[in-house]
């Protein structure tokens, strides 16, 4: 999917980031208990006082912006008119390259290149010890991994076929096989409410990390997406997990489509892969290392550590983190950044007024010139339905293209002169925008008051997406046609096919055409006579599992065409293959 495709213009010729096409939070009704271990800020009792919070987050951007100001208030900023002559382009040069994939692999392998077996692991010994603290005279969880893996293949599920109430996947009216065979109703709820990520006994000790029940996931998942090769153009934004519960994390921002929620800011490259994030609980601190330049700044700083300046990749920002003294600290680390600015942050700056450039006509633009920290920084005003400013430290207004309006007063369409600056900005800054409407196309509609199981929702709608933006990279390093990838879609619904049989002997019996060599030959052994079921090819080439074991009768090969028998079964497709010599059935039946 390409980013450019899910942005729409904004008022001036700018694109804005596309709202999520996602359902309320609300809309499951679910009843369940809210966390006891909550813990929300002193005098977050009452509904009164939201209206003290809903300006927070634009306070806390003027205040530290005014800060950072006030730091360099005495540094005179002296700015210049840049010629026509002097505005050459100088947009560095990729010295990197994206890898080259030997293979496509299954969706179930991306998947767990995220959540691999350690994490499991952490998962299911956390949810028994939470099990055992809650009820320790009731009888135990004992979750282990394969289940856990079901219940994540029964929630992706879930996304894809939805209804109303989770309850009714198991009702007689309405009922999902997929989901409704892989466990009971009353396990399934079991589960659900005793999922637990980290220890609530060392929580006093870790009392000022407000994401302490969500900390192992974080870390593990953070980790992965950094170490994912990266794009050259980069964008860091804002995106709202939906959720309207107590919780000292939510915060309200009124233009967002979900305006009540968490806000994670999310470093993309321009299809939408993440390589950073960052939760935020109310306070930004300084990174070590760094320059204090204000909260928002501090932000991008921090999410820039992933960044490799080596490679000349190219940062893109908005307006609420835009600052010369970002712009100088992002350049002196060898990142060149470009993003809308508000007029007020370009101390010492004058561009014409509004009124002045609508006289000489839509199209009109000034590029200016200043020198900060050492860094050359040029700031842009471009005037179309009214004036945008944009700052950087790389590109510049020339050269110029020619781009189509509509005119009211003449009917028709004219041609507006369009800087590469804002060319450059409308083209690469819509990374975030790209996530937010592919998570928003399935997203985990699972209600819950407890703020660490919304959280665990959102971070498996990430992780699949980004599972799924790696899988077309590598189709698409591999010249895979089109037609033959998997969309989002069916990437979700084999992976939760795939997770749903984890662990499980035989394999669901699939609908349609068999999409193997294996499979169409199985399917003419059937109009013959009964025949053993046979596992989908999902889980006989997840490479998970499938150990040869020696039993004391010998059964005949399920490999078609084979007419020999054999002593060795698979522990995890319970079928016979040959296995000697002369012929290797059972690796042929697991490719």
């Amino acid at each position: 999917m390409d980013a450019s495709t899910l942005n729409r213009k904004r008022a001036g010729g700018l694109q804005t980031r596309l709202p999520p096409v996602d359902s309320d939070d609300s809309c499951l009704s679910d009843s369940d208990n809210s966390d006891e271990d909550l813990r929300p800020t002193p005098g977050d009792t009452s509904s009164s006082d939201e209206d003290s919070d809903r300006n927070h987050d634009a306070q806390m951007h003027a205040r530290t912006q005014s800060a950072a100001t006030a730091r360099t208030r005495g540094q005179e900023v002296v700015w210049e008119t840049v010629q026509q002559q002097d505005s050459a382009t100088d947009i560095p040069i990729w010295q990197d390259a994206l890898p080259v994939a030997d293979e496509t692999r299954e969706p179930i392998q991306y998947f767990r290149d995220f959540f691999d077996a350690d994490l499991l692991d952490t998962i299911v010994h956390q949810s028994n010890l939470y099990c055992m603290q809650t009820n320790p005279y009731n009888a135990l969880l004992t979750l282990d991994p394969n289940e856990l893996e079901q219940f994540i293949g029964t929630l992706v599920y879930m996304s894809v076929i939805h209804l109303p109430r989770s309850r009714m996947y198991w009702c007689s009216e309405c009922r999902v096989a997929q989901v409704a065979d892989s466990m009971s109703r009353d396990r399934w709820e079991e589960i659900k409410r005793f999922i637990h990520f980290n220890d609530n006994s060392n929580m006093a000790a870790n009392n000022e990390d407000k994401l302490f029940k969500v900390r192992p996931i974080i870390d593990s998942l953070l980790q992965k997406c950094q170490d994912l090769p990266q794009d050259q153009m980069l964008s860091i934004d804002e995106q709202m997990v939906p959720f309207k519960a107590r919780s000292s994390l939510k915060r309200y921002i009124p233009k967002k489509p979900h305006k009540w929620g968490y806000k994670i800011f999310v470093l993309c490259d321009t299809k939408g892969l993440v390589h950073s994030f960052d939760i935020y609980t109310g306070e930004t601190d300084p990174v070590p290392g760094e320059p204090d330049i204000g909260a928002s700044g501090n932000i991008v700083l921090k999410l820039a550590q992933a960044i490799h300046g080596a490679c000349d990749h190219l940062l893109y920002v908005d307006s609420w983190f835009s600052s010369l003294e970002l712009f100088a600290a992002l350049a002196n680390k060898g990142i060149p950044a470009l993003g809308t600015v508000q007029q007020c942050h370009l101390r010492g700056c004058s561009f014409s007024t509004d009124t002045d450039m609508k006289k000489k006509g839509r199209g009109t633009f000034e590029e200016k010139r200043s020198v900060v920290d050492g860094v050359e920084i040029r700031a842009v005003k471009w005037f179309d339905k009214r004036g945008v400013y944009l700052a950087r430290s790389f590109a510049s207004a020339h050269p110029v293209s020619n781009i189509a309006r509509w005119d009211r007063k003449l009917k028709q369409e004219v041609s507006v002169e369009f800087p590469h600056i804002i060319n450059q900005y409308n083209k690469f800054m819509g990374g975030v925008d790209a996530l937010d409407a592919l998570m928003a196309y399935y997203p985990i509609q699972i209600r819950s008051k407890k703020y660490y199981q919304r959280l665990f929702f959102h971070f498996v709608d990430m992780v699949i997406v980004n599972s799924w933006l790696l899988y077309r990279r590598d189709c698409d390093s591999l010249d895979v046609p089109k037609k033959m990838q998997k969309d989002l879609l069916a990437f979700r619904a084999s992976l939760a096919q795939a997770l749903c049989m984890q662990g499980k002997d035989m394999a669901r019996k699939k609908r349609g055409l068999p999409s193997s060599e294996v499979e169409r030959e199985f399917a003419r052994k059937k109009h013959r006579g009964p025949t053993k079921a046979i596992p989908t090819l999902e889980i006989r080439s997840d490479a998970i599992g499938h150990w040869p074991v020696v039993e004391s009768m010998r059964q005949r090969c399920k490999l078609p065409n084979c007419k020999g028998q054999s002593v060795f079964r698979c522990s995890k497709c319970n079928v016979h293959l040959c296995l000697n010599k002369n012929k290797n059935c059972f690796q042929e039946f697991h490719k």
